[in-house]
This record gives C-alpha cells, sequence and structure tokens, in this order.
C-alpha cells in the first residue's frame, strides 16, 4: 500500500522527539484520543470551517511549520479569513457550522467499552474547543483538551486564540495529564491518525495509528488499524485492559 507523503515541510526538522522508555504496559488507565479525523469524520475542525468560507490557510501553515509564526499567530490568521460581508463573525456562527460535523463510526462503542472497564479518556486535540467540548459530550468522555477563541464584547471573534493544545507538541499535553492524574505514561493509550500525533506516541504506553495515511505516522505506531470504525481499535486495546 503506498502511503501519502507530507503536502507540508515537515514540522519535525524544527524539533527533536526522543521517545520515551516506558516501563513494561501491562494494563492501560487511560486512553487520549486526538478528535479531528479520530473520533470525528473530519480532517479538521480548522479546515472544516475554511472550506464553508472557500477560503485556505495553506500559507500560514507553511510558515507554522518552519516556526516562522506560533500557535496563536497561527489561530489570529485562521480567524481573520472567517468572515461575513467582510465583516467579523459571531462565535454561534462557527457552532452552527460544526454543527454538521459526524461522530467517528464507532466511536459510542468504543467509548462505552472503555468507560465499562473503568479506564478514563480525554481528548488532545488541537483542534476547536467548541466542537471537542461537544463531541465529548455525545460521548460522555471525561476529559478535554483543545484551543478555544476569544470573543469581544458584542460576542464576535477578535482574533484572539486560547491556547490549550499545541499542535506540535501533544507530548506536552499527555506529560501534563499524567501529572494531573497521577497515572503513569507508560500506562496511557494514545490514539492519532496524523504526523502531528507522533510526539503523544513517543511518551505514551501504547500508540494506535487509526486509519492514517501518512507512513511516517503508521512507523512510528505500535499498532496499525485500517479503516473508518473506531471500533477496530478494540482488539488493540483489549489484551492491556
Amino acid at each position: 500500500m503506498n502511503q501519502k507523503k507530507c503536502r507540508f515541510y515537515c514540522y519535525r526538522n524544527t524539533r527533536d522527539l526522543t521517545r520515551i522508555d516506558n516501563d513494561k504496559l501491562d494494563k492501560i488507565k487511560l486512553v487520549v484520543f486526538d478528535m479531528d479525523g479520530v473520533l470525528v469524520d473530519a480532517v479538521s475542525s480548522w479546515k472544516y470551517i475554511h472550506d464553508y468560507f472557500n477560503t485556505s490557510n495553506e500559507k500560514s501553515v507553511d510558515d507554522y511549520l518552519h516556526g516562522k509564526i506560533d500557535d496563536l499567530e497561527f489561530i489570529r490568521r485562521d480567524v481573520e479569513l472567517w468572515k461575513i460581508n467582510g465583516k467579523p463573525i459571531k462565535m454561534d456562527i462557527l457552532e452552527e457550522i460544526l454543527s454538521d460535523v459526524p461522530l467517528m463510526k464507532g466511536a459510542e462503542d468504543c467509548i462505552v467499552f472503555l468507560k465499562k472497564n473503568g479506564v478514563k479518556t480525554a481528548i488532545v486535540s488541537a483542534g476547536l474547543d467548541i466542537l471537542a467540548k461537544y463531541v465529548a459530550d455525545e460521548l460522555d468522555i471525561d476529559y478535554v483538551y483543545a484551543n478555544g477563541l476569544k470573543t469581544d464584547e458584542q460576542g464576535y471573534l477578535n482574533g484572539e486564540g486560547i491556547l490549550g493544545v499545541k499542535l506540535m507538541y501533544k507530548d506536552q499535553t499527555v506529560k501534563s495529564i499524567s501529572e494531573k492524574l497521577n497515572i503513569p505514561l507508560g500506562c496511557i493509550a494514545a490514539v492519532g491518525n496524523s504526523c502531528f500525533d507522533i510526539p503523544m506516541f513517543t511518551v505514551s504506553g501504547l500508540s494506535i495509528a487509526f486509519n492514517s495515511e501518512d507512513g511516517c505516522t503508521r512507523e512510528a505506531a505500535n499498532y496499525v488499524v485500517e479503516g473508518k470504525d473506531l471500533g477496530n481499535i478494540l482488539p488493540c486495546l483489549k489484551g492491556y485492559i
């Protein structure tokens, strides 16, 4: 099977990734999920909105991956493109747009199984918290880490972001969750589909590449799961629950 190459400059040229040598995994206590393309059947919550407004952020993506701009400037540039009749939009417009994003097939069954077996769940996404919180409510996911947007006094987006997860540093978020919940990194499983999930793969005791077209992501994971059905990850987890 031919794997697609990255469309953009590889961000891993801008940082070093060292896999943590965790103790032997015997039991999973927490599963962290990327959201876009994993819990929801959409490539990116940001792109979903860009597609709605017929805009593109490819230049910003390239600048970000080269280290020319930071996460908050990345967010500011995105929001600047989302206008109606040349004017800023309110948060409820984004909520309405994102309300059409479908859950991934098998997501509900997957989370139900984990909860029945006493395993905590978390979303770790550089996507929008508007969607992440909705998904968490729908699926009864325990913890949500994602990025937010600020508004002015009239409720219009003002271009400022609330940085919850750095796109290139999801490992930092996973480490923070580990410390807050007192769950060893070796007892955490990470599920993702893109190269931006590789950092959280490197610090987790178990990693699963879900329906990924990126060769580097598949190579970095302990397990590779094909198809758009999140229930297909359960055989990879059952031996550790």
